[in-house]
C-alpha cells in the first residue's frame, strides 16, 4: 500500500489552539505550521475547535497532608475525529481514492474505518503515533502499524521555508 503509493490528497484534521498562561506561544507556532502546511499543495486542513473550562480533579502523587483534589484548566479537542470519519467514509463512497492511511491512536474512528473497509471494500491502513494501540484501531485497519520515532524526525518541514508572503522558518518547538 505505500511507499510505493501517490499521495493525491492529504486531509489534516486540528482545532485552532488558544494561549494558554503555561504556554503564550503556543498559537503562534500552530499558525506558522499551518502556514507551512499551505505550502504542499495537496494537503487541505479541516478545523474543529477547542474547548477549555476549569475542573476540579483528584491529585494523582497526593503528599500525606497536601491536596486532594486541584482546580486545573482542562482543554479538550472537539469535532476533529468526528471530521475525519465523516470525510473517510464520504470520500470512500465519492470514489476520492482507492487506499486511505490514517494517522491516529483514536479508538473513536474505528467504525467509521470498518465502514470503508468492509461495506465499502477499500483498504485503510492505521499508522499509530504512539506505542500504547487504542483499543480496536488494528482489528479493522486493512495493516497497523505504529509509527518510529526516526520516520517522524525525516517527515519534518525544513527550517527555512518560502511561500506567496515570503521566506519564514520553523519555530524551535513546534
Amino acid at each position: 500500500m505505500y511507499p510505493q503509493n501517490k499521495f493525491e490528497l492529504i486531509r489534516y484534521f486540528t482545532a485552532k489552539v488558544k494561549a494558554l498562561p503555561s504556554d503564550p506561544d503556543q498559537r503562534i507556532r500552530q499558525l506558522v505550521y499551518l502556514r507551512a502546511l499551505r505550502t504542499l499543495d495537496n494537503v487541505r486542513v479541516h478545523f474543529g475547535h477547542f474547548t477549555s473550562h476549569t475542573v476540579i480533579l483528584p491529585v494523582a502523587d497526593r503528599t500525606p497532608r497536601g491536596p486532594r483534589f486541584a482546580k486545573v484548566i482542562k482543554s479538550e479537542e472537539k469535532g476533529s475525529d468526528v471530521n475525519l470519519a465523516a470525510h473517510l467514509v464520504n470520500d470512500a463512497h465519492m470514489g476520492v481514492f482507492e487506499s486511505a492511511i490514517v494517522v491516529t491512536n483514536d479508538s473513536d474512528l474505528v467504525e467509521a474505518i470498518r465502514i470503508v473497509t468492509e461495506q465499502v471494500g477499500l483498504p485503510v491502513g492505521v499508522l499509530n503515533p504512539c506505542e500504547q494501540p487504542a483499543g480496536g484501531l488494528n482489528n479493522v485497519a486493512t495493516f497497523y502499524r505504529v509509527l518510529r520515532k526516526g520516520v517522524l524526525k525525516k517527515a519534518q518541514f525544513p527550517r527555512a521555508l518560502k511561500d506567496d508572503k515570503g521566506a519564514f522558518s520553523k519555530p524551535q518547538t513546534w
